[in-house]
């Protein structure tokens, strides 16, 4: 009930977030169904039932992803003192998040359903003439526990990754979760850093002060900053640089390494093609790995790369507007360099799928259109997503620059050279990479 509550009490934004997660929802659940179809449909091929539902893995993943992009930026359940007097604290509003993500997919699920079986013709006549009989078993009683068991696929795993993401952790070190575990003086949970001596409380409970004698006040209060143009040496008021890079670069790069050279030994042996494609196109299980393994060696180097782009932003002697793009990226990193890897990747596949593709061969049908565009849609959605939620997170410091007085067109200026940069860095990768994917499969 209290999901529920929340959820009808967002803001507009949030709501469109919830609802193109439900029809990412909605589109893999229709894909899934269409699978479902064509097994019934074909009983004699049971491992093109199973290829067809090993392709269904892609977008699942990628609704799951934005599903969990969407569910970090809902502000509806974020940690606050209200909440946390009524015993809502941050376990239970991580269950409330878990369950209305579940809600939004089991929506989308509906709607899927409710689509097939409008397509098949049991809710209405047959639209289209009959003539996506072939994937839908039109005809064919429709078994419910195997169609309820794919629907559940994507609310179950959706919630069931926002609850381990978005658990509450101690952040402390090991040694700091070791001291505040240890038992204090008379029993009390928990100790303080330093130990006081015998005797530190006096009579009348006057506690000695062993610090020096603070100053005295000065009665006459200090003046106010001035307001005036961003001075470069005020470092206060830009992000905080991270102490350290995301150590997932070198791991990327020799998973993107191994990805191609896969490829390239597919490629040397020359094996015939054994597993078909969508749209027509054909490849080896060892090229489909290897495509595997590049676009998660893309994902994994997002966050090192995008950090780096910061870092060179800030080489030299910069200014302040560069200064702050490169302090900006580098503490924005980690959110939003995996989704753009993401991106990256998806881009370098379809970018090798059209330059593999024979207009001379069988024409893509509708259902590979439908899981590309899923695909595409839902790495942009969760790479805007992560750079709303970056703008939230960067806010108190945007207000704080406005109050020493920056230039609105200076932060304008500011995001403009941070897109720049990640374009100037990330689009040549993605073409280098398509290119080297594409390459065992044209020669």
């Amino acid at each position: 009930m209290l999901a529920l509550r929340l959820t009808r009490g967002a803001r507009p934004a949030v709501q469109l977030r919830r609802l193109l997660v439900a029809l990412a929802s909605a589109g893999t659940g229709f894909l899934l169904l269409c699978t479902l179809g064509h097994a019934i449909s074909h009983p004699e091929d049971p491992s093109g039932a199973v290829l067809r539902l090993a392709w269904c893995l892609t977008p699942l993943a990628a609704t799951v992803h934005f599903a969990l992009a969407v569910a970090r930026t809902d502000p509806g359940t974020r940690p606050r003192p209200g909440l946390a007097a009524i015993g809502l604290g941050p376990a239970r509003l991580m269950a409330v998040t878990a369950t209305t993500t579940a809600l939004s997919c089991t929506l989308g699920s509906m709607l899927a359903l409710l689509f097939f079986l409008h397509l098949r013709g049991d809710l209405t006549g047959m639209p289209f003439d009959g003539a996506a009989a072939d994937f839908l078993a039109a005809g064919t009683p429709l078994p419910l526990p195997a169609a309820l068991t794919l629907l559940g696929l994507v609310p179950a795993i959706a919630s069931v990754t926002v609850g381990l993401v978005l658990r509450p952790r101690d952040d402390r070190a090991a040694s700091a979760r070791r001291e505040a575990r240890s038992y204090g003086r008379f029993g009390a949970y928990g100790r303080t850093t330093a130990r006081e001596p015998f005797g530190a409380y006096g009579r009348f409970r006057a506690r000695r002060n062993t610090s020096e004698p603070a100053a005295p006040k000065d009665p006459t209060p200090a003046p106010a900053a001035e307001s005036g143009p961003l001075d470069p040496g005020q470092d206060s008021a830009l992000p905080p640089a991270p102490q350290e890079a995301p150590k997932g670069l070198p791991w990327g790069i020799a998973v993107l390494a191994a990805g191609l050279a896969v490829e390239a030994y597919a490629n040397r042996h020359g094996t015939a093609p054994a597993t078909p494609l969508p749209g027509g196109l054909a490849g080896t299980p060892s090229v489909l790995v290897g495509w595997l393994l590049t676009a998660t060696g893309l994902a994994v180097a997002g966050p090192g790369l995008t950090h780096l782009c910061g870092r060179l932003l800030q080489s030299g002697r910069p200014g302040a507007l560069r200064l702050l793009a490169g302090r900006v990226l580098m503490a924005e990193a980690t959110r939003i360099g995996r989704p753009l890897g993401i991106v990256c990747a998806v881009a370098s596949g379809a970018y090798a799928m059209i330059s593999l593709y024979d207009p001379t061969g069988p024409e893509v049908g509708p259902l590979t259109t439908l899981g590309l565009l899923l695909v595409t849609s839902c790495a942009l959605a969760t790479l805007l997503t992560a750079a709303v939620e970056a703008k939230h997170a960067r806010s108190d410091t945007t207000a704080a620059l406005l109050r020493l007085g920056a230039p609105a067109t200076m932060l304008r200026s500011a995001a403009a050279l941070r897109a720049g940069a990640l374009l100037a860095l990330f689009g040549p990768l993605t073409l280098v990479v398509a290119e080297l994917a594409a390459l065992p499969l044209t020669s």
